[in-house]
């Protein structure tokens, strides 16, 4: 699919759901919306595997009746006492298995048909797939989608027609489109977006801008300890421990696959659980199986994830790229004991009033010593004093930060605050900061400033190449002497201004200049003066 059809199916599909909310909340209608999508394509990958695992028993779609019936529903009426052994195949080669009645196909066909019965198939078949398609792998992913909702209608006959014609919509909508991962997934990475525009503050819970994460993705995708080298061959984990809806960990992915490399096991973190389920269908959309990452629901604060509290050395869990877009100076209630915390005891303990450091201290404790952290935080982290101080010197102290990078303003749908990004490492190499001051390499919006893909290709180059001489208004690398001497003070602006100097002004041209006007002015008046005699009228005072 070329991007001009990926951009009109996003559009189609964004029309869509402009049209047929209504007064409902845009944040509920997405969960409807991208569950329907979701479907659609667990549905059309699982019947071409179904097909190439019956091979010649498949029933040709031509020969089979309307009705909603797919090969696959024919197949299983044929085939009874087949079924078994053909699901088990399904869940060792395609990873899951759906009912024919609970596919897509049957699903649109009782909505084009109004059919009374499509609600409690729907709500059947959500149950279904939580809790027999993958084992217990994708328990309660629809738990927050509310099918018998009032916000669809207040009796079940309106809830039921509602969602008829919302799924009608949908199907006509991809009807002339392919289904395969690429063009599913970027439909759902576009209307995330689309939503994310319309949710105002609440976009940042769920929603990292596209080309925010291509900069984290570029960072941590180079080799790790010589980026000028270039792209890494292999990442064998990542992890974000805010990941949202997980389009920052897909980003990774992308970038990886397309720089010819591998990458292992992505894992993810999220507390809000809506997020969580949205995470864990954007991984299956993007053809992610579900062997090949793990998102855990629960609060990174607390570290509530067991995995992670290992006390055992050699089964600590470790990543060689951490990324994180964690929300902004958070307000939290640390323990008593999170001094003694092995994630801050080292560093201290981030202030009630801005979680930032703790999360940040989080993500750090758990990267390999040769692995990279590429995280965004607001500007205070760079200067706020306190209890932050001690931390960004002790991680200066020991040689933990590598790169500090200034962004403009504006970037971000929940937040007009500019911010910016740390990329830090257990094991670095030169005794110094890059600082790349970006504020300024930006387009303007309607609502939201953005990034071009010149000003990212800059700052992923600059932190590639980490230029020994000063770029000008732009980077520098900063000796730790220096910062010392600022009190360990990371102001970007301090290190590099983005301010022009003002031109020298001479004096002695600016005399010339204002004598010259002076006798000009003295010219034309007397001219005028001239006129006015010839008509014998009064002349106009001269300038004194």
């Amino acid at each position: 699919m070329t991007k001009s059809d990926q951009q009109r199916l996003g559009n189609i599909l964004w029309k869509i759901a402009d049209d047929l909310r209504g007064s409902m909340n845009a944040d509920d209608f997405r969960d409807y919306m991208l569950a329907f999508l979701f479907l659609r394509y667990l549905s059309d990958n699982y019947e071409a595997a179904a097909q190439k695992e019956l091979g010649k028993d498949y029933p040709d779609p031509d020969t089979v009746e309307n009705g909603g019936r797919t090969p696959l529903s024919v197949w299983y009426e044929a085939n009874p006492d087949d079924i078994e052994a053909f699901e088990k195949q399904m869940r060792r080669k395609a990873h899951y298995v759906i009912e024919p009645k609970y596919l897509w196909t049957n699903i649109a066909y009782l909505a084009r048909t109004h059919n009374d019965e499509l609600l409690k198939t729907l709500q059947a078949g959500f149950k279904y797939i939580e809790n027999q398609s993958f084992g217990s792998t994708f328990a309660g992913l629809f738990s927050e989608i509310r099918l018998n909702s009032e916000k669809l209608g207040k009796t079940y006959s309106q809830q039921n027609a509602k969602l008829c014609t919302i799924i009608t919509r949908i199907a006509e909508g991809l009807s002339e489109f392919s289904t395969d991962a690429d063009t599913l997934g970027d439909a759902y990475e576009y209307l995330l977006d689309q939503f994310a525009a319309g949710s105002g503050k609440k976009a940042g819970e769920f929603y990292t801008p596209q080309r925010i994460s291509d900069i984290l993705s570029g960072i941590v995708t180079l080799d790790s300890q010589s980026p000028e080298e270039g792209p890494r061959s292999k990442l064998a984990s990542v992890y974000d421990f805010a990941c949202g809806s997980g389009s920052l960990l897909l980003n990774v992915r992308r970038r990886m696959v397309e720089a010819g490399g591998t990458i292992g096991m992505i894992y993810g973190q999220e507390y809000n659980i809506t997020t969580y389920n949205l995470a864990r269908m954007n991984m299956l959309l993007h053809g992610v199986k579900d062997t090949e990452f793990d998102i855990y629901h629960g609060d990174t604060l607390k570290n509530e994830w067991d995995w992670l509290r290992e006390t055992n050395p050699a089964k600590k869990p470790r990543f060689d790229a951490v990324v994180a877009n964690p929300p902004f100076s958070y307000r939290w209630t640390p323990r008593d004991e999170a001094s003694e915390d092995m994630r801050f005891k080292n560093h201290g303990v981030a202030p009630k009033s801005a979680a930032d450091f703790a999360f940040l201290l989080h993500g750090f404790h758990y990267l390999k010593d040769d692995g990279v952290m590429a995280i965004i935080l607001p500007h205070g982290v760079l200067f706020r004093g306190g209890g932050e101080a001690r931390i960004r010197k002790k991680l200066l102290e020991d040689g933990h930060i590598d790169t500090v990078i200034g962004l403009p303003a504006n970037l971000f749908y929940s937040t007009g605050i500019p911010v910016c990004i740390l990329v830090l490492k257990k094991c670095k190499q030169s005794d110094d900061v890059l600082f790349i001051n970006a504020e300024k390499y930006f387009e303007k919006g309607k609502r939201q400033n953005y990034l071009n893909e010149e000003h990212i290709a800059k700052i992923i180059e600059t932190y590639k190449e980490r230029p020994e001489e000063e770029v000008e208004r732009y980077a520098r690398r900063v000796l730790m002497d220096e910062i010392e001497a600022n009190d360990w003070n990371l102001n970007i602006s301090r290190y590099v201004s983005t301010a022009e100097q003002e031109p020298e002004v001479d004096l002695a041209d600016v005399h010339r200049d204002l004598v010259s006007v002076e006798n000009d002015v003295l010219a034309a008046a007397a001219k005028h003066n001239a006129f006015l005699k010839e008509l014998g009228l009064p002349s106009l005072p001269g300038p004194e």
